[in-house]
Order: structure tokens, then sequence, then C-alpha cells
């Protein structure tokens, strides 16, 4: 009876000293059932999941009036970019935050050998069953079938947190957003431009034999005469251009037979600066599947018009993962992590490092996997970088794309212009995207909605759509919008533009939008809001979005060699790289005089768009509309036009 009761008093004081119970509060919430993903069992108490716990960064509510100072050519501080230590001190999560997230999960009863955080603090991680989940956030964590697809995916439909680590508490993974069991692995690629095989010549009066064919054939010639680009003779140290690539790869032999037939300046053997991130591969067989022609077209593009200055080619992700992940809803993600070490770990914006819901994880332990470890901050990124590619927003959750967007800004306060192709399908996405109702590309359950694209509808990127001259037109002749028939699943391939469903407009594009949308006189039923439900708005794009392209270039009838046979490609996917050779050209110029690189372009183009050249011909298609009309002035199909390099030459050496 004593040790009975001595048990009983020994309970009952270790009750009596025990804290109060800890408040929860509603982190999370799924606002709506996904209507394409179909919930049903719940996953097994003792299986174990990787719980990543972002924590929010400091002063990312700045970025935008930051980015501006250095950015707008009315600032006293413009072109005074910030040093990548200066970036990284003034958004770092503090200190103290992490230290309380591990205090919760240590109270709870998980071993703190069990807890990892990185050195910048961004995030928490730690394995843990569905049980301790469940518990942890009291949360029910289901399994989720793909309605058209045999994909499986995990999550749940809300989640809780301390209320006094939830303003420190971004994002928590697994939770609403949908974990896939397995990656997807669709036969399409985002930035793959379409090909033809090469035209017959038209004959034109009046004009060079070296220009005649310029409107079925769009030769480096042709570009330096259409937007008066002069031959290039500088290499600045330093200034190399940069081209991102995921899943396509060049062959030497039809990058030398561009150069030989169209470039005959650029010596044979001239190829770009191999800048491998997580075991991408450099180059292949002329003869391989994994030469699709995208990264012969950028590289032909770009080193046509820039060299003797080099070109920098940052092939991203091993031979497995890259040809999966560009084909599903990953992009960027260990591109960024290569160029900024914080990035691999840090937290914004409900995100932490990489999410291995959508990004590879290295070491990545398959055959002909890179077995090596994730490589963070291992570039020093080019001061211009275009990227042929992009997807959806709607593929992903605002904020992974938003974190990435925050990335965008950042290498803008350093002086790096980053351009982005806007896409080629009009007003909606690529017809097999599969977060879309059937295979309209568009958006909503009768497949009548607008689909904007990201990255362009980040405000930190300069988003460059399609031109082409008209037909039987010549260099001299304005340009149109980029729309073309080409057959199949590209009847309507047209220069994307339209308004984003994540970011709200900046204030550097207000004037242009609000004069774009008194002079289109549009009569699109709309929406005004951000993150909108597609399933039940009765409008059909969003009227307070971020709009985009920002500018345009040629992306039409450009001829380079596939596998030795010549072929004719299109899309904005050429017309990115274009722009990126312009700015570059332009960051020569001001380094032969002392200055430092235009940076982040758009705040000057939007304050001085006679610079370029308007586009006020065609437009561009989906969802069963005509989609946006080109006018006078910045319209959602050209942006603010096409490059006057003279023009945007003077501009940008009379700034600081």
């Amino acid at each position: 009876m004593f040790v009975k009761i001595s048990v009983v008093v020994a309970i009952a004081a270790l009750v009596n000293a025990a804290p109060a119970p800890i408040k929860h509060v509603l982190h999370e919430e799924r606002s709506t059932p996904s209507s394409n993903w179909v919930k049903g069992a719940r996953i097994e108490k003792n299986a174990v999941i990787p719980m990543r716990i972002g924590l929010t960064q400091t002063n990312l509510e700045k970025g935008y009036d930051y980015l501006m100072e250095v950015s707008d050519p009315q600032s006293e501080k413009f072109g005074k970019h910030w040093s990548p230590q200066e970036v990284h001190d003034m958004f770092a999560p503090e200190e103290e935050t992490v230290a309380n997230i591990k205090e919760w999960l240590t109270d709870f009863g998980i071993h703190g050998g069990r807890i990892v955080h990185s050195e910048n603090k961004g995030w928490v991680a730690v394995d843990v069953t569905v049980e301790e989940a469940e518990e942890l956030l009291q949360a029910e964590f289901y399994e989720h079938e793909h309605q058209s697809s045999p994909k499986v995916r995990v999550g749940c439909d809300k989640y809780h947190v301390p209320e006094h680590l939830a303003p420190h508490i971004d994002y928590i993974t697994p939770g609403i957003k949908l974990t896939p069991v397995v990656k997807r692995t669709l036969n399409t690629k985002r930035g793959s431009p379409w090909a033809a095989k090469a035209p017959l010549r038209v004959e034109v009066e009046d004009v060079p034999s070296s220009l005649v064919n310029c409107s079925t054939q769009m030769t480096p010639a042709c570009i330096k005469v259409l937007y008066s680009i002069p031959d290039a003779t500088k290499a600045t140290p330093g200034n190399s251009l940069g081209l991102y690539q995921q899943g396509s790869y060049f062959a030497e032999s039809d990058v030398d037979a561009f150069f030989a037939s169209y470039a005959t300046n650029v010596p044979q053997g001239t190829f770009p600066i191999n800048a491998s991130i997580d075991g991408g591969s450099y180059s292949v067989p002329a003869s391989s599947a994994g030469n699709s022609g995208e990264a012969n077209i950028d590289i032909e593009m770009t080193t046509s018009l820039i060299y003797p200055q080099t070109v920098t080619l940052y092939q991203t992700d091993d031979d497995i993962y890259e040809p999966e992940e560009v084909a599903t809803i990953n992009v960027f993600n260990t591109f960024l992590d290569a160029l900024d070490g914080s990035y691999c770990t840090y937290t914004s914006n409900d995100e932490t490092g990489d999410d291995p819901k959508y990004d590879a994880v290295y070491p990545h332990n398959v055959p002909g996997g890179y077995t090596g470890q994730l490589e963070c901050g291992v570039y020093t990124p080019t001061k211009v970088i275009s990227a042929s590619y992009g997807q959806a927003e709607a593929d992903l959750p605002a904020p992974y794309v938003i974190r990435q967007c925050n990335e965008f800004m950042k290498l803008g306060l350093q002086g790096h212009s980053i351009l982005f192709a806007s896409g080629d399908y009009g007003v909606a996405s690529f017809p097999e995207d599969i977060g879309t109702a059937g295979t309209s590309g568009c958006l909503g359950t009768a497949g009548q909605i607008f689909n904007p694209q990201y990255p362009s509808g980040c405000p930190y990127v300069t988003s460059v759509g399609g031109s082409q001259l008209q037909a039987n037109g010549t260099v001299y002749d304005p340009e149109t919008v980029m729309q073309d028939n080409l057959g199949g699943s590209a009847v309507n391939f047209s220069s994307s533009g339209g308004f984003s469903n994540y970011f709200p407009r900046p204030t550097y594009q207000d004037g242009h939008v609000e004069t774009y949308f008194h002079r289109a006189h549009l009569t699109y039923p709309y929406y005004s809001e951000l993150n909108v439900d597609t399933n039940t708005t009765t409008g059909i794009y969003n009227r307070i979005g971020r709009g985009y392209p920002d500018v345009s270039a040629n992306g039409a009838h450009f001829p380079s060699y596939l596998n030795g046979t010549l072929y004719h490609f299109y899309g904005s996917s050429l017309a990115s790289p274009l722009f990126a050779s312009v700015l570059t050209l332009i960051n020569e110029e001001r380094a032969a005089i002392g200055k430092g690189t235009v940076g982040f372009v758009n705040p000057t183009l939007y304050r001085n768009d006679d610079v370029l050249n308007d586009v006020s011909l065609g437009n561009n298609l989906g969802c069963g509309t005509e989609g946006f009309h080109a006018v006078e002035g910045w319209d959602p199909a050209t942006g603010l036009g096409t490059p006057n390099y003279p023009k945007m030459l003077a501009l940008f050496l009379s700034l600081p």
C-alpha cells in the first residue's frame, strides 16, 4: 500500500508540475477540394515522412522597394547594386526563431539528435512517423489519387501549429500541398520550340540578297538588321552570357554546322563554358534523343550575336532527373541552389530549400544518377541569364513560386538581369498540362479561364514574348505578334501573355497596364483577386495581376540543324536569348566606359518605352478566344515591344 500510494503521489506531483497545454491555431487549410485529386485512405500510422518546417525570413516585404532603389533610373541609388553578403544579411531569419522551433519539437518528445537545422537557420527538418506528425500538427494525412492518371499523392486538408510560433513559420511540409509518391513523367518539353522543314525561298524586290528571305528564315544577319545590332567586338571579363538548360543538350556537330552556314565569324569548335549543376551533362551526339534543338538554338542565337564574348551553359540535373524534371512541375530550384548557397536552405513564403515533392534530391542513388551532394553556391551567376523554360503558375502552389521569385529579386539587387521566355500558347498553357481542364491548357471546370505562366508572372524578371515578320514582310516592315498554326497540339501557337494569378501588378507597370485597358476595350469578364478559385469564378482573366510579357523579340523561322537536317524553329524560347544578347552587348559598352551592369531593366524600360519598337499588329489565342490583341504601347502579347539597339544603348550609357 505504501508503494502504491507513493507512486500515486509522485504522478500527482508530475501532473501538478506539468506546463499548461500549448494552444494551437489553424495555420493552413485547403479552401476547396482539388478538381483533379480524389482523397482516399488514411496513411499508416507507422509510415515515416520527412517533415520540413520553413522559417520566415525577415524584410522580404521591403524587397520590392530595395530593388526599385537600384533599378529605377530616377533613383539616386540607381546602379548601386548590393553584394551577396549584404543580400543575405538583410533577409536572413531571426536567430532565436530556430531555437523556439526546436524547443517545441523536443518538448513534444522528439530527441534533439533527430532534428536538423541549416547553418543559416532557414529551416528545421526532422523525420517523423505519421502518428507523430498528426499529433504534432493536429492533422490527418490521406492518400490522393489523380482522376486522369495513375499518380498518387499524400497530404492533409489542414494543420495547426502553436499560436506563439505561427508568425515564425511560413509553411510545413507535408501539409496541404499534395506530395507525389513518384514523380510525374510526361513527354512534353516546356521550353522546346517547334520545328518545321526548311521553307522555299520567296523573292522580294529592293532587299539585299542576304535579307530577302527573312520572313521565312530569320538568320543572324536578319536579326542584326531588324534590330540595328552591330557586329560584336568586345569580350569583357566577367560578362559571359548565361543560358539555363534542363532536359535538352546540344550537339557540337549541329552547332558547328550552323556557324558554318549562318555565322561564319564564329570559329568552328566555339562552344559554351561548361557550368554543370548536380551532374548535368554537357553535350550529346547529334543522333541522341537528348538533342531536341532547344540547347542548340540558344547557343547559336547568343553566340552569333555576342561573339567574341563567351556563353556559359548551366546544364541542370543529372541524366535521370533532367528529362523527368523538365517534363513535370519542377524548374529552377536546383539551378538557384548552385547560384546562391543559402537558397539551398532558407525559407520564404512557405517554402524551404528544395522540396522533395517537386525537386530533384541529391545524392541520387540510382544507376546513372549524380551521387554527389547537392551543389550549393558553386557558381557566381553571370550578369545576364536567359531561360527558355517555364510552366503554368497553377502547376505549383503560390508559396513555392513566390520563394523563387524572391530569389530573382535578390539577384536583381546584385545587378543581374534575369530573362524568361513568356511561353507559346497564347493565353493558355501547353495542352498536355495535367493541371488544366482536359487538353485545353486552360483553367476552370469548363476550360475557359486564361492560364498565366510562371516565371513570367514574377515581377522581378524580364518576360520576353515572341514577335515575327508579317507574311512576305521584310526586316524593314513592322513586326506582328508571333502566331502560327503549326498543326497538331500547336494549332494556336502564339506568344504567351496575360496577367498573373499569384503576383499583383508592380507599380512600374501601373500606367502602361491601365492605358492598355483603356485602349483595348476588352469585353471578357474578369476577376480582381489573387489566388482565385478557378472552379467558381465567373471571370476569365485577372484584372489586378502582374502583366506579362515585358518586352518581345522575333521568335519565328529560326534556321537550325537537328541531327544534320535543317529545320526552322519557332517559339518565345528564341526571343529570350535574343533579348539577353542585346543586354549583354549593352553591358559590354557600359563596361568599356567604367560603368556597371544594367541589372534589372524593367523599371528603366517602362519609364523609357520609346527605346523599343512597338508592336501593334496581331493577337495571341487560346481558351476559345482571340486572347489579347496588340495595341499601341504595352500589351499582354508583345509587352513594350522589340529591341531598338541604338536607342537602348544610348539610354543605358546615359545612366550612372
